[in-house]
């Protein structure tokens, strides 16, 4: 009856379907080539963050042409510009102005790296490597005997590091790990190798503290580029993921996550205690006191035995240097004297200038970093006792009367009390 009276009535139903189904055409193909514009921006958003911080064949290529000339030499050159057999791999860049990779060296695994462009002087917010490409490998001069050579080296040390420590000793450690070919002299490509990299505060740390436990090993060097052992975990804690999830990730979420993947709490603490010896190593050592300038835990790593390895030590400064940076720097607030995230000091109002000593002593910084570290999954029996003596440590001020005293108390007693509960177990 109702066809009968509205002949079309039956018509329009299809058509209306058939606009519908074309405006979800529509929508969808613009959700199509909306997801294929965002992912292709994305992906050279990355390719171009990618290409600017990892430079390795740039690097490569600036080391090996002076190699070819003959104005470097090191006990890794031939191997990386000659023989090939030093392979850079995966890049672990954050600047690019620091090349870090892991390597493969023979049949050994290793990280390399290498400095590009220019970085300035010591000074807030930037990296303590000064090189000028302009300049590189300038020094010494041909005709520098090994005796003014060894002058300079001294000189060099005198001015980082202050007359602390057997100098002498160490001038003659940088004169031994020059002579990369074991000949028994340092050539004059080899002086100009070995001055670019006491440049580096990394390097100068990690050939006073080659001895200790927790630096990785030295394997080689070419120019200003060094090649160090292989550490396997790369972070204290965390898991890697790839880029596109990483983006989508809340950061705050992030950091709640990164504390899930972490070792069994024995482990960590093995690592902790690791952290506390460093700390030990670097206060007020042979060659003076190293103040910890940026103490986050993508600096830190640890092998397969779970003991502690520094993965980047180019904010570690000593004392005496950053106190004769920042003793005439002008400021308006403390929040002009402070270098890279950790080292802080006072905003003298008086003479708007900021004061030399730091606030925070390495100690404080460190146990800042494991306080939620260690006590995530902490035993129940030593929680009370560990909170307790990580807030005392973090508490710590370098303005504090008998501050060395308090130091040394509380570090002990936090490697004893973890000690006591790790070393009847395997994981110690």
């Amino acid at each position: 009856m109702a066809r009968r009276l509205f002949p079309g009535a039956w018509l329009r139903k299809p058509h209306s379907a058939q606009v519908r189904l074309s405006y979800v055409r529509i929508k969808y193909l613009f959700i199509s080539w909306l997801v294929v514009f965002v992912g292709s921006w994305i992906m050279y958003v990355q390719y171009s963050t990618y290409t600017e911080l990892c430079r390795g064949h740039d690097c490569r290529k600036i080391i090996c042409d002076k190699y070819k000339t003959g104005v470097i030499d090191g006990s890794a050159c031939s191997s990386l510009c000659a023989k090939e057999t030093l392979y850079f791999g995966k890049c672990l860049s954050t600047k690019p102005n620091n090349q870090i990779y892991l390597g493969i060296w023979g049949n050994l695994q290793s990280v390399i790296k290498c400095q590009m462009e220019e970085a300035a002087q010591l000074d807030f917010g930037t990296d303590p490597e000064p090189r000028k490409e302009i300049v590189l490998f300038d020094k010494p001069t041909r005709g520098t005997t090994v005796e003014k050579f060894k002058e300079m080296v001294y000189g060099l040390f005198k001015a980082k590091l202050g007359e602390q420590g057997n100098l002498s000793e160490l001038v003659n450690l940088i004169l031994s790990f020059a002579d990369g070919n074991k000949d028994g002299r340092v050539s004059l490509p080899e002086a100009k190798s070995a001055w670019a990299l006491l440049q580096l505060e990394e390097f100068l740390l990690m050939v006073i503290l080659q001895d200790k436990e927790h630096t990785p090993k030295l394997m080689g060097f070419c120019g200003d580029l060094y090649v160090t052992e292989r550490v396997e975990y790369t972070s204290l804690y965390g898991i890697s993921l790839p880029w596109i999830i990483e983006l989508l990730i809340p950061s705050g979420f992030r950091r709640s996550m990164d504390q899930w993947f972490t070792p069994s709490w024995p482990r960590k603490a093995k690592i902790a205690i690791g952290l506390l010896e460093f700390v030990e190593d670097i206060f007020h050592g042979p060659y003076g006191n190293f103040l910890m300038c940026d103490t986050s835990a993508k600096n830190l790593g640890y092998n397969d035995k779970y003991d502690l390895k520094m993965m980047d030590m180019r904010k570690i400064v000593p004392e005496i240097n950053l106190k004769e940076i920042i003793k005439d720097r002008q400021c308006d607030s403390d929040l002009d004297c402070i270098y890279g995230t950790d080292c802080r000091t006072l905003c003298d109002q008086s003479k708007m200038r900021c004061t030399t000593e730091v606030i925070q002593p390495n100690l404080a910084k460190a146990c800042q970093l494991l306080k939620d570290y260690l006590l995530r999954g902490a035993p129940s029996d030593i929680h009370e006792e560990l909170e307790k003596q990580l807030y005392l440590c973090i508490a710590l001020k370098v303005t504090a009367n008998q501050m060395e005293m308090e130091h040394s108390l509380i570090l002990n007693n936090l490697k004893t009390l973890l000690w006591k509960k790790i070393s009847h177990t395997n994981d110690s």
